[in-house]
């Protein structure tokens, strides 16, 4: 028997009109809750996240204490940089996988985004933190 096993885990079905909302990390989103938390008690959460309206600046760089995030883009884009200097936008259709701790910082939204939105574990703590000095201007 492995360890999320042990967890006494469920399955757990939400429709999109049941989700409920719940506090998120920034304001310019809304975000609903599709009962994954519960279900694994606390080994995983999954979240639709939705713009209400595009972003008007920067997250700021920051880094999340996790082990992974996933994001899969249902409408919209976001632009995001990482750490490795890398710039991508991520489409309607494409996913993102960012390993917990990688500094990255969002750069704006179309006022349509909405997201998937997967962290191992639930319990995802969000630390801001400065530009990388090695990142061209």
């Amino acid at each position: 028997m492995s360890a999320t096993t042990e967890k006494q885990m469920r399955p757990v079905h939400v429709k999109n009109k049941t989700a409920p909302n719940v506090p998120g990390r920034r304001s310019f989103f809304d975000y609903r809750d599709l009962g994954v938390t519960d279900a694994t008690q606390g080994a995983m959460r999954a979240q639709i996240t939705e713009a209400i309206t595009g972003m008007t600046e920067p997250t700021g760089w920051h880094y999340h204490v996790c082990e992974a995030q996933f994001v899969y883009t249902l409408k919209g884009w976001v632009d995001l940089e990482f750490e490795t200097g890398e710039q991508i936008r991520v489409q309607a259709g494409e996913s993102l996988f960012i390993p917990g701790g990688l500094r990255h910082n969002e750069l704006r939204t179309s006022d349509d985004l909405e997201i998937l939105e997967i962290s191992v574990p639930a319990q995802m703590e969000t630390v801001a933190c400065e530009r990388p000095a090695d990142l061209p201007a």
